[in-house]
């Protein structure tokens, strides 16, 4: 909350290039630092009768030294709060790609509506007048919007769904832009648009965070913890032939996306240690303080293990640093911990977000957490389990178990995989002991959505294999493109799992994350660009399958160039061929703009390009 009793006053002067002779006054007015953010009236009375009244909009001010959100770099400034386009990272740790996306802040209506959203978040109907004066700090405002992007609590902009089935809405991959999503959303009387998924809800909460003036970035997580019970670990159970139970408890997700806005946290401490980038995460997951929202968590905060401030740190600790904890059920029900297989470094890969100023990635994993492996990494986990107070927790199982030399080594060797193609790749056993090994070896591939949830198994495989001491073998893998294509619609991810058992009862397990490659599509604007003046769009996309693709459409948007999506049904394309597609726009905005295609069909579920074109004014 801010301090009423400190408030700055309001200031307001007369501009140096006001003609009074012409009546053509300019003012200049200028908020306290700490003013509530929201819509202000302006009146002025001219000393007759006559009288103007006016409306104007105060924002948190990044250029301001005294507002909290304040951000001394200016290229800094110009990325996170003033560019309207940006990158968002999906796949997996070791095949991931930019997904375009438009934030969009400074379009038609998202004065109304990012002002509508803090108007109707429940904190304000309850309470107004505390409400808004609370708006003056981008910790109470970051945690509102948190909130008020999901609809679980309250008249929120979106709806989660993970199901695959979207037939009441628009699929999560549709989406390319926040703009559409939210115009919608206030279009609709504040009903939420179906649907969302991790990327979405960060996508539009970067638009509101930005449109504010909080600076604000999208970040991914490669192989992101969903710890339920605060125990910091993700604890894992396989049946007796190697094949993954799932549930609804502890999960490893693809990548998990969220965002981190900038600001200071003396709430935390009054030196400024916590101060910087703090994770907000709209996506609902688990309840903070009663609310599906999370954050502001302190990102220098998880990265030391100071699990015991707010807001929500051992969450986010355990997404990019929880240690994985595997069993075995066996027939009976009981359960027994597969030796040597908890791992403390699989968790919270290349968590990256786009560079300042360009295409690049930028690897944030360092700030998160130390170096995987050594000595700090464990100090610092070791302690954020003690601050959890967690009970019977031995805060040393991770330190025992690494110690321990694995004398059989099992690997997955893969590469980026194109959807409409048979999976290979490749089990490498080594037998690092001096005596022989004898192996039974299941094999199991079960379709996923980045979430981990099963849809259905494809392959289940099992062979003995001899291992003579210091033998390394390779077996190959093969899943048929017609074992998984029907699921492949609307589930692009496969989770892959080895599970090998010695003569002794020993069990060795290894497993990889597969999505797959669509295939290619182009965009290309042909031609030079000029404010007002119409230009060509031309998309390219061939089947490559040795069948009809049915049900096909293609949209293509961009905010400047188009000021709605346009969408063309194509109906059918047959097999082999190339769909060339044209179509005139006429921009409406100058500088740099980025226009995306999205072509959909029975095979393959919203294929996507983009191209990046410089409007001349």
């Amino acid at each position: 909350m801010c301090d009423v009793g400190t408030k700055a006053l309001w200031s307001c002067s007369i501009n140096a290039t006001s003609s009074l002779q012409t009546g053509c006054v300019t003012l200049n007015v200028t908020p306290p630092a700490d003013a509530p953010v929201g819509k202000y009236s302006l009146s002025i009375e001219l000393g007759r009768p006559l009288a103007v009244k006016e409306s104007l909009v105060v924002l948190f001010n990044p250029w301001c030294q005294n507002d909290w959100v304040y951000l001394p770099d200016e290229k800094e400034r110009q990325e996170y709060v003033m560019n309207e386009q940006g990158h968002i990272y999906t796949g997996t740790a070791h095949c991931f790609s930019p997904m375009f996306w438009d934030f969009g802040q400074f379009e038609e209506e998202m004065v109304d509506i990012c002002l509508k959203l803090l108007d109707v978040n429940p904190k304000h109907k309850r309470d107004p007048e505390d409400d808004v004066s609370a708006r003056c700090n981008p910790i109470y405002v970051g945690r509102v919007i948190s909130a008020m992007i999901n609809c679980y609590d309250d008249m929120g902009v979106l709806q989660g769904c993970w199901d695959g089935d979207y037939q009441d809405g628009v699929c999560p991959t549709r989406w390319t832009s926040s703009v559409s999503i939210l115009q919608r959303w206030f279009q609709s009387g504040c009903k939420a648009v179906k649907y969302g998924q991790c990327w979405v809800f960060a996508g539009v909460m970067c638009t509101v965070m930005r449109f504010f003036g909080i600076p604000c970035r999208v970040v991914t997580n490669f192989v992101s913890g969903h710890d339920t019970n605060n125990s910091l670990t993700i604890d894992q159970y396989f049946d007796e032939y190697g094949l993954k139970k799932m549930g609804k408890e502890d999960s490893i997700w693809n990548f998990h996306v969220w965002v981190e806005g900038w600001m200071k946290r003396p709430d935390l401490d009054q030196d400024g240690r916590y101060d910087g980038w703090q994770v907000l995460d709209p996506t609902p997951q688990e309840r903070s303080e009663g609310m599906f929202c999370c954050g502001p968590a302190p990102v220098s905060a998880i990265h030391d293990g100071h699990t015991n401030l707010k807001y929500d740190v051992p969450f986010v600790f355990s997404e990019v640093n929880a240690d994985v904890v595997k069993w075995k059920i066996k027939a009976d029900g009981s359960k027994i911990k597969m030796k040597y297989l908890t791992d403390t470094a699989k968790v919270g890969q290349k968590i990256s977000t786009k560079a300042v100023g360009s295409t690049a990635i930028n690897d944030l994993t360092n700030t998160y957490k130390y170096k995987e492996g050594c000595t700090m990494e464990r100090v610092v986990f070791d302690n954020a389990v003690r601050r959890m107070n967690s009970p019977g927790h031995d805060v040393l199982h991770g330190t025992c178990e690494v110690l321990v030399v694995r004398e059989v080594e099992l690997s997955l060797e893969e590469s980026c995989l194109r959807n409409s193609q048979d999976i290979k790749l490749n089990l490498k056993l080594s037998n690092r002991g001096r005596s022989v090994k004898s192996l039974s070896i299941s094999v199991n591939a079960q379709v996923t959505n980045y979430t981990a949830t099963k849809v259905k198994n494809v392959l289940h495989d099992s062979c003995f294999q001899r291992l003579n001491a210091g033998q390394v073998v390779n077996i190959p893998i093969l899943i048929p493109y017609s074992a998984y294509c029907k699921y492949a619609v609307t589930h692009d991810s496969m989770k892959v799992s080895v599970d090998a058992t010695d003569e002794n009862g020993d069990i060795y397990e290894t497993d990889t994350d597969i999505t797959l490659e669509e295939p290619a599509i182009s965009i290309k604007v042909l031609g030079e660009a000029r404010l007002h003046h119409p230009v060509m769009v031309q998309v390219e996309f061939k089947n490559p399958l040795n069948e009809t693709l049915r049900f096909c459409s293609l949209t293509i948007s961009g905010s400047g160039l188009f000021r709605s999506e346009h969408f063309e049904s194509i109906r059918e394309l047959p097999a082999n061929t190339t769909l060339t597609h044209q179509i005139q726009t006429t921009p409406y905005r100058a500088g740099l703009k980025t226009v995306v295609a999205d072509f959909d069909c029975s095979a393959f579920r919203d294929v996507k390009d983009s191209c990046t074109v410089y409007v001349k004014p």
